[in-house]
């Protein structure tokens, strides 16, 4: 009898292998119930926070809570023990991102007693277009003198009131900002942005990928505030640091995304970043069934925007872009433009009156947003052949924002996130009378510094 019952479940086994057999790899969200088992402590931040985190956590009197707190690594290596491999963490959301090509570990996974859900998030692609490898040798420095002192930026600067600020002395000094793109290409041998303090880079799609080897979007993200030419083009923050980070897989829109840049957002806040910009945003996918609709515009529905609607209690500052689905059937903002506490911008053209690309709010629990608005109509932005040129999206009104929001916090160190914001808010020229079109309107940087002084 014992020997049937072995062979049966032999047989079960090799049953197992060869329905997994060739199924592609999958990953897949691994919702924790705690972190009871934890070996850090709250009593020292130190062992999982970086001082330059905890010095702006003590600046802003916000305490480490537990959801700084790492996944417990037992539970992890549990997860591995039932047959699936971890390939990220979610401390704030308490979350492990695993992979598998065997459907029949997953069984296994949700038996475990810490977890409480499981949600597909990724499969792999049957083939993947192949990557160009002159990419990298494409650069074609521009250096066209213009008459004004930005350049091409003028107008989107002057907008702002930045160049006022720095007239002042504030251009960013002290601050750093994370740009969470889907990548840098040529960002490190371009001319125009040779000068730029990079303070690290790190791929969370592919670990271990060059940065500057991926997409060219971030690229140009990154010029509207680094860029740091007069007569040709000078950004928004031209003397802050910047981490440079991907999240943006290229051959897939899949929720994997999302946790992708939940961790960097999260490692942003580890390392002791001040401020985020991030020009990505997501409402449909791959696979239909993610897809969100009006009513998970929360704040707290996508991963994204409840990651993002933690950071000012973290005592970072998120700028994020409103989406480009305004002359498209979706219309609305794209999580996490929706998140609580983070500055979503719309993006407007030279005169100050919105594109028609340009995504609408409300939330759908009634805040404003978009929150304010900055130019992304042909916004002057450095392309990655090292030109500079012009570029239609809320992906380039966010930083050129952005940038303003580094040198206003340069020059009111002794405001925390949360008032940094409220202050950008109130200096909207629709401050008064906020819509689903501009929020709170074009925000006056300078007006903004001078109202912190009274």
């Amino acid at each position: 009898m014992r020997k049937h019952i072995t062979l049966l479940l032999l047989l079960c086994a090799l049953l197992a292998d060869t329905l997994s057999a060739g199924t592609p790899l999958r990953r897949y969200r691994v919702e924790l119930t705690d972190k009871a088992p934890t070996e850090y402590s709250l009593a020292r931040p130190q062992d999982f926070l970086s001082s330059k985190a905890l010095a702006r956590r003590q600046r802003q009197h916000l305490a480490v809570d537990s959801t700084d707190l790492p996944v417990p690594a037992v539970y992890l290596t549990r997860l591995e023990a039932a047959g699936v491999k971890v390939v990220g963490t979610s401390r704030w959301n308490n979350t492990a991102l695993v992979e598998t090509d065997d459907t029949t570990r997953l069984a296994l996974v949700e038996a475990l007693p810490f977890v409480r859900h499981i949600i597909k998030v990724w499969t792999a692609s049957d083939s993947l277009p192949p990557r160009d490898p002159n990419r990298r040798n494409r650069i074609s420095p521009s250096d066209t003198r213009l008459d004004a002192y930005y350049g091409a930026a003028q107008n989107q600067t002057g907008m702002l009131g930045v160049d006022a600020l720095h007239k002042a002395g504030f251009r960013g000094e002290g601050m750093t900002i994370a740009v969470i793109d889907g990548g840098f290409l040529n960002a490190d041998a371009i001319p125009l942005l040779r000068h730029v303090e990079v303070m690290g880079t790190r791929n969370f799609v592919h670990p271990g990928w060059d940065v500057y080897a991926e997409m060219d979007h971030g690229t140009s993200v990154l010029s509207c505030m680094a860029a740091d030419s007069p007569y040709v083009m000078v950004g928004t923050a031209p003397a802050s640091a910047y981490w440079l980070f991907c999240s943006e897989d290229p051959d897939c829109e899949c929720p994997a995304e999302e946790d992708y840049w939940a961790q960097a957002v999260e490692y942003a806040d580890s390392v002791g970043v001040d401020i985020i910009n991030t020009s990505l945003g997501y409402y449909a996918f791959d696979d239909a069934l993610g897809n969100y609709r009006y009513r998970d515009l929360d704040g707290r529905t996508s991963l994204m925007s409840a990651t993002a609607s933690m950071a000012a209690d973290k005592g970072m500052v998120i700028v994020c872009s409103a989406g480009n689905m305004g002359d498209k059937p979706w219309k609305k903002i794209t999580p996490p433009a929706d998140a609580d506490a983070v500055l979503t911008v719309g993006a407007v053209d030279a005169h100050g009156q919105n594109t028609n690309f340009s995504s609408v709010g409300h939330t759908a629990d009634g805040r404003v947003k978009p929150d304010v608005m900055a130019r992304g109509g042909q916004a002057a932005v450095i392309r990655p052949d090292g030109r500079v040129g012009r570029a239609n999206g809320t992906s380039f009104a966010a930083p050129i924002l952005c940038g303003a929001v580094a040198c206003l916090w340069q020059a009111c160190p002794q405001l925390t996130a949360r008032e940094i914001i409220d202050l950008v808010r109130a200096s909207g020229n629709r401050h008064d009378v906020p819509d689903n079109i501009y929020g709170y309107g074009i925000p006056d940087f300078w007006a903004a510094y001078l109202n912190s002084r009274n």
